[in-house]
């Protein structure tokens, strides 16, 4: 059968029901007001922080399935980002462990805010990612590959859920059972409703992509939004543009545009050199809304704390780098690793992280920067 002619067919069989899924939802909460959005950010501390996982967790399952969630590693990494003034961290979760579990998922949730409100940390809550496999899969998670970064991350929803309209009533029940638990909950700073949602991952598991993903998310993504506001959360709710030209609203992608229009605060991606990252500030500083860059840090192409820090506190824009300790993960390792594994060498430099398992960190001054940045150190 003709491709153009399934996918089109999928549209129209998808479009209805999303329809019919989100009807009472837009008579709920509104997208926040620009006076509202920058009055939440003034009450904030400049949110400084990680994107994290424990270092014995390969993906968001492993993280938070019963059998391998782990308060005491949690505990002790999160002392860490507390002595580095940190006050927030960019938490992935995933709609096959709402499906497996939703109360115990619910209570791991509420131990997770508990152990970062002891460290006076506030967390993002991320609830899709396009990123990596798109073949996720519940229980015991594989080891990591030798020498590959992120070798083990999975995508939420998975190619088998995005592209079968019967699962969506199941991912709003995910994106309404999770936020309107924790809706009214002030340890909780934000919601990032969609992570890189057009990501075809072309250097990674391109091949196993769906053809017409980007269509997908694209019809998809407002009504997530949609379902997350009919919760009324008293945070506000985001997703972060990572590419495209972002000079004016005219030029914006497709996506980018949509994610711009929903979102409450502004939030982005930047692994760019300082004056790349500077000139993005200054693009978004024409929607009049709070700005979180809410992933940069890549040492190997120029992203560094060291220049990038300074420029996010002067322009008073948030920044949660990517990476907190290096484990399972192995964001230590380049993105190129996926077509060299770094098996018989390591890297001249750790591409993402800032501590070794042991707490030790990677390099001494990079902490004295985050500290300085946050008000720890003067």
């Amino acid at each position: 059968m003709n491709h153009k002619f399934c996918s089109a067919l999928k549209l129209a069989l998808v479009l209805p029901l999303l329809a019919a899924l989100t009807a009472p939802a837009f008579a709920q909460q509104q997208r926040w007001s620009e006076e509202k959005a920058n009055a939440w950010y003034a009450k904030q501390p400049l949110p400084v922080g990680s994107n994290y996982i424990p270092d014995d967790a390969i993906n968001q399952l492993e993280m938070w399935q019963a059998a391998s969630f782990d308060p005491k590693e949690i505990d002790r990494e999160l002392g860490w980002a507390q002595g580095l003034g940190m006050n927030t961290m960019r938490v992935f979760l995933h709609d096959l462990l709402w499906k497996q579990d939703p109360d115990g998922f619910k209570q791991r949730m509420n131990t997770f805010l508990e152990i970062a409100a002891r460290h006076h940390i506030r967390p993002i809550f991320v609830l899709f990612d396009s990123c990596w496999d798109p073949n996720p899969k519940l229980g015991p998670q594989h080891p990591p590959i030798p020498g590959v970064h992120n070798s083990g991350w999975v995508q939420s929803p998975g190619r088998a859920a995005l592209t079968d309209p019967a699962q969506y009533p199941r991912l709003k029940e995910y994106v309404q059972g999770v936020v309107g638990a924790f809706a009214n909950d002030p340890r909780i700073l934000a919601w990032d409703l969609w992570n890189e949602p057009d990501n075809t991952n072309d250097s990674s598991y391109g091949k196993e992509e769906p053809k017409n993903k980007v269509e997908l998310v694209l019809h998809l993504l407002p009504q997530v939004f949609a379902w997350a506001r009919a919760e009324n959360p008293t945070q506000p709710l985001t997703s972060g543009i990572w590419r495209g030209d972002w000079s004016t609203p005219q030029t914006l992608p497709p996506m980018a545009r949509i994610q711009i229009n929903e979102s409450d605060i502004i939030t982005f991606h930047n692994y760019g050199w300082p004056e790349n990252f500077e000139a993005a500030v200054h693009d978004l500083q024409q929607y009049h809304r709070p700005i979180i860059c809410t992933e940069y840090m890549a040492r190997g192409v120029g992203s560094t704390f060291d220049t990038i820090l300074p420029i996010a506190v002067r322009n008073h824009v948030g920044a949660i780098n990517w990476g907190f300790v290096n484990g399972k993960t192995q964001t230590n390792l380049p993105w190129d690793s996926w077509q060299r594994p770094y098996v018989l060498e390591q890297p001249p430099v750790w591409f993402h992280d800032i501590f070794y398992p042991d707490g030790k960190p990677y390099r001494e001054r990079e902490v004295e920067i985050i500290r300085k940045a946050t008000g720890v150190a003067k």
